[in-house]
């Protein structure tokens, strides 16, 4: 049974810090590229960052480099997500997702095969 579960969301002031976990299993982690997405309310579900399945490359929204930073444990099957410097305009439900694909089909939703729950995160002015 695949399982994604996020863990680190919450309320911030703007300016702070947050690390969202994500802890797989039910898969063969290491085969699959890692991702980050959220969605604000009534905006669609947006890419985030993304790490390849070696850890070696990384891609960023343009709203988030420099901010943000994903990294992957592949012996502990948990993908990180260390959200710097928040701003009120980050707030949104974050989801970590699992994608079999290479390359540029990181950034799309559809591409990924397997998606958490979500958790929350609420930055405040």
């Amino acid at each position: 049974q695949v399982q994604l579960v996020e863990s680190g969301g919450g309320l911030v002031q703007a300016g702070g810090s947050l690390r969202l976990s994500c802890a797989a299993s039910g898969f063969t982690f290491s085969s699959y590229a890692m991702g980050w997405f959220r969605q604000a309310p009534g905006k669609e579900r947006e890419f985030v960052a993304a790490r390849s399945r070696s850890g070696g490359t990384a891609f960023y929204a343009d709203s988030v480099k420099g901010r943000f930073a994903i990294s992957r444990d592949n012996a502990k099957n948990t993908v990180y997500l260390q959200m710097n410097s928040l701003k009120p305009e980050d707030t949104a439900v974050y989801y970590c997702a699992a994608s079999p694909y290479s390359g540029s089909s990181y950034l799309e939703a559809p591409k990924y095969a397997y998606w958490g729950q979500g958790t929350q995160v609420t930055v405040s002015s």
